[in-house]
């Protein structure tokens, strides 16, 4: 009663939310010692196809409110954010540059400059729209708002032969407790061919997936672009991935859950019950899904389930339905566990109270 096979599939994009983004989602305020007076690049306008990228200057004129003593130009960053303009017309939604160091004047009223190397995953419009100090770093738990300038500046990106990335599961769905493997796969969306060269990505699980910074710890596929990787039983248990390498952040990638079947047991406590008398139906799903729900469901008519009561998976895997038999005669039940996280759509067998 389940999905057999899965591919996962998108276009070298973030399945879940964070994937991607650096930027915490509850920010306090911006820097109060950062003000950033104008933003400018060398180039508006980017072609880039397949992994390799190009790189847009960015000069920034900003002013920090620095205690005394001022470090050395060298020794204080800051780093750009870009997002998304707009249609969204490629898989990639953030970008973050390389740090910027000053370049004229001094950290408290200076010019300051470094780059951003744009993929062909950014396919679209990009805006810098704000501005941190710093580096990037998604697990640094930086907790101001990006400082914002007027009027952002905009890059229009044509991104060709974006990377499309996809993944098969084996065995799929998964049973909980037992290893998987996952073939990775990267080709050229656009000729639905690989790339012909071995790529570099990186395989993550787990915080692995959303605190990636630079290239450490990069695998290679095969020419054909396939990587397959043995994974332990708990690995199931966050989210997988595979990102595109970036000079900060990776540059597209494919994060998922590992499905697993839900496999319901019920017993009812009673065989049999005067009509109208509530009867405990205790069951289990192994994994233990806690939180997710369960449907009671009764049999009406040859074929027609009706669901007559729900409950939730307790934290030890445990459920308890209450049934209550509406006639004389047998009456046939089964519990249902509903399509949650990753657990897929299963049932127990049909179990039978008898209304006396």
């Amino acid at each position: 009663m389940w999905t057999r096979h899965l591919v996962a599939t998108l276009l070298a994009a973030p399945l879940v939310g964070a994937v991607l983004s650096g930027t915490p989602t509850a920010l306090a305020a911006p820097n109060p010692d950062l003000t950033v007076h104008s933003v400018t690049v060398d180039k508006t306008r980017v072609a880039v196809a397949g992994l390799n990228t190009v790189p847009v200057t960015i000069t920034v004129k900003a002013s920090y409110n620095f205690s005394e003593p001022e470090p050395p130009p060298g020794g204080f960053t800051l780093y750009a954010i870009l997002q998304r303009y707009g249609a969204n017309e490629g898989p990639l939604n953030d970008l973050y540059s390389s740090p910027l160091t000053v370049v004229d004047g001094t950290v408290r009223n200076g010019t300051w400059r470094g780059k951003v190397d744009v993929p062909s995953t950014a396919n679209g419009t990009f805006e810098i729209f704000g501005l941190k100090v710093g580096r990037f770093d998604p697990a640094s738990g930086d907790n101001t708002d990006p400082t914002t300038y007027p009027n952002p500046v905009r890059i229009s990106v044509s991104g060709q032969h974006v990377p499309r990335i996809t993944a098969r599961v084996t065995p799929n769905p998964v049973p909980p407790g037992k290893p998987y493997s996952v073939r990775w796969s990267v080709i050229d969306s656009a000729t639905k061919q690989p790339y012909g060269t071995r790529l570099k990505v990186l395989l993550g699980n787990d915080n692995g997936c959303v605190e990636r910074v630079g290239t450490a710890g990069t695998v290679l596929t095969d020419t054909a672009g396939y990587i397959t990787k043995s994974y332990a039983a708990a690995d199931a248990d966050f989210l997988n991935c595979l990102l595109l390498p970036g000079t900060q952040a990776p540059v597209g990638g494919l994060s998922m859950r590992i499905p697993h079947p839900s496999v319901v047991t019920a017993t009812p406590s009673k065989a049999s019950a005067p009509v109208g008398t509530i009867v405990l139906v205790n069951g289990t799903v192994a994994g233990s899904p806690a939180g997710c729900p369960v449907n009671l469901q009764r049999l009406y008519g040859a074929s027609q389930w009706r669901t007559v009561g729900t409950a939730s998976v307790r934290q030890s895997g445990r459920f308890t339905l209450n049934a209550q038999p509406a006639y004389r005669g047998r009456i046939p039940y089964r519990a249902q566990m509903v399509a949650c996280r990753n657990y897929l759509t299963g049932y127990s067998k049909v179990f039978h109270i008898t209304g006396t």
